[in-house]
C-alpha cells in the first residue's frame, strides 16, 4: 500500500507548492507527492486519497479551513499542523529579512500575518516564530503587526524603535494581501520601510513540511489509532 504527502492550499499557493513538492519527490520522503488547491472551500477537493495520506496544509496558521474544513473534506487522512507553524519556518523568514535587509542592532524587522477574526490560532502563530526570532538573529527589535487585529498593519512603522525597519509578510505565497493591500496599508511609497518576500519556494519551507511528515508518521507509529490533525496550537480542532 502506498503513502502520499499531500500539499493542500489556496490556488494561490500552487506554483509554490508544487516547487516544494518535487523537492520533497528528490529527497524520497513519500511513494507519493502530490498538490491540492481550492478557490473558496476545501469541499471543492476531490484528490486521489487512497492508501495512507499525509495532508500539510500550506498556509501560515491554523484557521477554519485546517481545522475543520479540510478534515472535512478529505476524512480519511492523517491531517498535519500548517506548515507555518514550524520552527523550520523561522530560518525562512530571518533569510527573506537579512536578504531585503540585513540584521543589526539598530534594525527592526516586523512580521505581518493575517490575524483573525475568529480565535487566535494566526496570533498565537506569529508571535511563536517572532519568539524564535528574537532568540536567533541579530535583530534589535522583532515585532508583530495583523490585518485583522491590533496592533494594525497601519499603525506599524509609527510603533518601531529601529533606525531602520525590514517587513516580512508571514504568508506562503505572494497573493493579493501581500502584493497590494499589505503595501498600501504600510504605505510603503512613503519610504523608510524595507519590504521583503513571502516565505514562497525557501528551501527551510520544504524542511518543514518535512518535519510535519515525519512528526505525523511518529504518531501514527506510536498509538495507531491516532491520527494528527490540524489543531488550533492548543490541540484542538
Amino acid at each position: 500500500m502506498t503513502d502520499t504527502l499531500l500539499l493542500v492550499g489556496r490556488t494561490h499557493t500552487r506554483d509554490v507548492a508544487r516547487i516544494h513538492a518535487d523537492r520533497l519527490r528528490s529527497r524520497g520522503v513519500a511513494d507519493r507527492v502530490s498538490v491540492a488547491t481550492y478557490d473558496d472551500t476545501p469541499a471543492e477537493l476531490a484528490p486521489d486519497t487512497t492508501g495512507t495520506v499525509y495532508v500539510v496544509p500550506m498556509t501560515a496558521a491554523p484557521d477554519r479551513d485546517t481545522t475543520r474544513a479540510i478534515p472535512g473534506a478529505i476524512p480519511n487522512a492523517r491531517h498535519c499542523e500548517p506548515v507555518g507553524t514550524s520552527p523550520a519556518v523561522a530560518r525562512a523568514i530571518a533569510r527573506r529579512a537579512d536578504t531585503a535587509l540585513p540584521a543589526a542592532p539598530d534594525v527592526s524587522l516586523a512580521l505581518v500575518a493575517f490575524g483573525d477574526s475568529a480565535g487566535n490560532g494566526s496570533r498565537r502563530t506569529t508571535e511563536q516564530q517572532a519568539g524564535r526570532l528574537r532568540e536567533t538573529t541579530a535583530y534589535g527589535e522583532v515585532t508583530t503587526a495583523y490585518m485583522l487585529q491590533n496592533p494594525a498593519v497601519e499603525c506599524l512603522r509609527y510603533n518601531l524603535s529601529g533606525e531602520r525597519a525590514v517587513v516580512v509578510p508571514f504568508f506562503i505565497a505572494a497573493s493579493e494581501e501581500t502584493e497590494q493591500a499589505i503595501p498600501e496599508k504600510l504605505e510603503l511609497d512613503r519610504g523608510g520601510l524595507v519590504y521583503a518576500d513571502p516565505l514562497g519556494t525557501h528551501e527551510a519551507v520544504t524542511d518543514a513540511i518535512e518535519a510535519e511528515l515525519a512528526k505525523a508518521r511518529a504518531i501514527g507509529s506510536g498509538t495507531a489509532a491516532v491520527s494528527p490533525v490540524a489543531t488550533d496550537g492548543r490541540g484542538r480542532w
